[in-house]
């Protein structure tokens, strides 16, 4: 979909189809959505006068047959009350309008910047935000479908009449673009067949996104093999690896357009996680091809940082293996060692994530990474605590998970600070290793948290929980069905703002 800024009055817009919108129980349209009105003899305010749309978010009228516009069709989208606008429900809005121009077959669409004309945000923010959720909504995983006749939208225009405000607008599209883009490719990436995503076939196609992303110049890729793990003492990791025919891979990518102190991002990359000996319920196994998501979120993050020239010094880690039983797994009882020479007693074997995390955050260290930032779909206690839209955070500097609080908000990937009580030590604490891999079921999601700060010695470290926000069963506003990339936009600001 080419994406266009338009310096002209709403009133001339010659594609197919319009978008524009009023909040929630108004009673007249204002701005350019009255001056549409008015074109249209008031037709939208006899829509909102017979109670056909009342302006609640994501809430559609459709007007038919335009006579007195070049458009054929104007599309009324709702967006809730005003005094609860903000930058997501913008994107929810314009999530919601572009769903509707697909539906009735619309191709060259033109939209108002929601929420910019009276002030309510900022009018670049707002429409990079109206970018996003239009593409991210239009998002759809159909690799593996025979082709169907759907429907696809060739066009979005932003018309906006302030040809300054127009001008500016072009660098927050552009953004908003790679941001969505971005998060896609994460969403590619979550809902792959793990057949066809094992940790080899991975690498090759990180190395294909980055050749056609024409950033072979900016984003270098390495990868370390099993032979070159068992020689780096990585322990941890390689008992998650060991039972499964797919070998590991450990890929790191490196972003490098600052002098600034290190920054390492970490993504936990469980290509399929069948529980290894611990083997989980056969019920919703399937939806395991999603454990990598963490490594998903970090790979797309860290595109949307090199295509938008972000000046950062970043190191990207993503330890990707495939958790599967058999003669040769890890069990239950065994001890292995870490990178950095602390001992695990494996409790569970389907408390794998944190083994992979471990010598990750140790080999950051070891590269000197001044901030460490790991993601990962890590415990189920932390869907059961904070359901499928809330991710968990915790870490060794208050200063780094207020910055990602706050940029949560303006992202719609909200955060929530959990503690690390440090009396919950006692339930990691092993009588025959340095640690536990898993201290039961009550606050798994804290002594998960806790035992990735044991292997934190000197770095600032956050961490952050996205387990039951990676896979949705049910579409709304721009999150489809399937994998949502959650966390992308996120880890892009919070790396920026750093």
């Amino acid at each position: 979909m080419k994406i266009n800024i338009l310096n002209k009055n709403i009133t001339d817009y010659t594609g197919d189809t319009l978008i524009v919108n009023i909040f929630q129980d108004v009673k007249s349209p204002d701005g350019a959505t009255g001056a549409l009105d008015q074109a249209l003899g008031g037709a939208i305010s006899r829509l909102i006068e017979r109670g056909e749309i009342s302006g609640k978010l994501g809430e559609i009228a459709v007007l038919h047959n335009c006579a007195s516009l070049n458009a054929a069709r104007v599309i009324v989208v709702g967006l809730g009350k005003e005094d609860e606008f903000d930058l997501d429900r913008a994107r929810k809005a314009a999530a919601a309008a572009a769903k509707k121009a697909r539906a009735i077959r619309a191709s060259d669409v033109g939209t108002v910047v929601h929420g910019a004309e009276n002030g309510k945000l900022e009018a670049t923010v707002a429409a990079r935000a109206v970018v996003e959720g239009t593409i991210l909504s239009l998002y759809a995983f159909n690799q593996y479908k025979k082709p169907e006749n759907e429907h696809k939208i060739t066009a979005l225009s932003i018309v906006e009449k302030n040809k300054k405000l127009a001008q500016k607008f072009e660098a927050a599209v552009k953004r908003g673009m790679v941001l969505a883009e971005s998060q896609n490719t994460a969403r590619d990436l979550i809902n792959e067949p793990a057949n066809n995503l094992s940790p080899e076939k991975l690498v090759v196609r990180i190395r294909h996104l980055i050749r056609d992303l024409h950033l072979t110049k900016t984003v270098t890729c390495q990868c370390f093999d099993k032979k070159a793990l068992k020689t780096m003492g990585m322990g941890a990791l390689l008992s998650v690896a060991q039972g499964s025919s797919n070998e590991p891979k450990f890929i790191v990518l490196r972003l490098k357009r600052s002098s600034k102190p290190l920054v390492c991002l970490i993504g936990k990359t469980v290509t399929f996680d069948s529980g290894g000996i611990s083997i989980k319920p056969s019920a919703g196994m399937g939806a395991m091809k999603g454990d990598m998501a963490g490594g998903a979120v970090a790979i797309g993050a860290t595109l949307a940082l090199a295509r938008s020239g972000s000046k950062v010094n970043l190191m990207t880690l993503i330890p990707a293996v495939e958790n599967m039983p058999s003669g040769s797994a890890s069990r239950p009882g065994d001890i292995v060692c870490a990178m950095n020479g602390k001992t695990i007693e494996i409790i569970s074997t389907d408390a794998e994530g944190r083994l992979t995390l471990a010598d990750s955050i140790a080999y950051a260290e070891k590269q000197d990474a001044h901030t460490i930032i790991d993601i990962a779909t890590l415990t189920g206690g932390c869907a059961v605590a904070l359901g499928n839209s809330i991710a968990a955070v915790m870490g060794n500097d208050q200063q780094l998970i207020d910055k990602i609080l706050d940029v949560s908000k303006s992202t719609g990937e909200p955060c929530w600070q959990l503690p690390l009580y440090e009396n919950y030590m006692k339930l990691i604490t092993s009588d025959v290793a340095d640690l536990k891999n898993s201290g039961g079921r009550y606050a798994s999601t804290i002594t998960a948290g806790l035992f990735l700060k044991a292997f934190v010695e000197k770095s600032k470290w956050l961490h952050i929980d996205v387990a039951g926000k990676e896979l949705v069963e049910k579409e709304s506003f721009y999150m489809p069905v399937g994998g949502t990339g959650f966390g992308v936009r996120t880890l892009y600001e919070l790396i920026q703002n750093l």
